[in-house]
């Protein structure tokens, strides 16, 4: 049986690669929802954007290397996104944008970039020296380093250790334990020079967001972004009043 898609007329429509992992996903929407909500553009529900999240049982992309059979769950996700007509798509996961343009093409909808927005978001603040808090291929390729940026290094073991961490934390197990393991080793790359740490994955994002240390937490960078774009497709609409959203 073939459904027909529903139109929600000028309002935007998100479509969510999730699952990578899904507490992480849950931790974007409810965050997004709040964001929306201080814009003052939610007068009635109806303003709210039409949110599709693909929750998909994607394998954890914590290896050292990462097979062309891995991201066949991601490619499918991003297909199924498609159907569904959205304007723009979020993967709620850092390491996945280092195959951004090869994703891209498989979709017609363009995806957030994330690389982008972080380096727009290390400009702002003018860090100059970062620390990358991530899975191993996030901490070790260049998706997040920049030619005008230094980075603290951080050991061998450091990198295992978090990486296990992220994985348990995944799991739901003693996530106190990993938030500690995961705080220490953040707080260690600050004594070592680090202005700020790059969270360089969700579930570190998710660790960390309560600690009281300098950070450019992913999750609430592709929240943002996703916000944005949902003023500039509302605000045109709204006439006067969107003067007085902006004041």
């Amino acid at each position: 049986m073939k459904y027909k898609t529903v139109e929600f007329g000028n309002n935007l429509k998100i479509g969510i690669l999730g699952g990578i992992g899904p507490e992480a996903s849950a931790e974007f929407y409810h965050r997004l929802i709040k964001e929306l909500q201080d814009t003052g553009l939610i007068k009635s529900n109806k303003d709210f954007p039409q949110i599709i999240l693909n929750s998909i049982p994607a394998p954890e992309l914590i290896g050292d290397e990462i097979s062309f059979s891995q991201l066949a769950p991601y490619r499918d996700g991003l297909r199924e996104l498609n159907e569904f007509r959205v304007d723009i798509i979020v993967m709620v996961c850092n390491t996945i944008h280092l195959f951004y343009n090869e994703l891209q093409k498989i979709t017609r909808v363009p995806i957030l970039d994330l690389k982008s927005e972080v380096r727009r978001k290390i400009e702002n603040d003018k860090f100059r020296k970062l620390a990358i808090m991530g899975t191993p291929r996030t901490i070790k390729s260049s998706l997040y380093r920049f030619k005008d940026i230094k980075y603290v290094p951080l050991s061998d073991k450091e990198i295992r250790q978090i990486s296990a961490a992220i994985f348990s934390y995944n799991r739901g197990e003693n996530k106190a334990k990993q938030r500690q393991i995961v705080e220490q080793i953040a707080r260690r790359c600050l004594s070592r020079g680090a202005e700020a740490i790059i969270l360089a994955c969700t579930e570190t994002a998710m660790m960390l967001e309560k600690a009281d240390i300098p950070k450019i937490d992913t999750i609430e960078v592709l929240v943002r972004s996703v916000v944005e774009s949902y003023q500039k497709r509302r605000l045109p609409l709204l006439g006067n009043e969107s003067m007085e959203v902006l004041k």
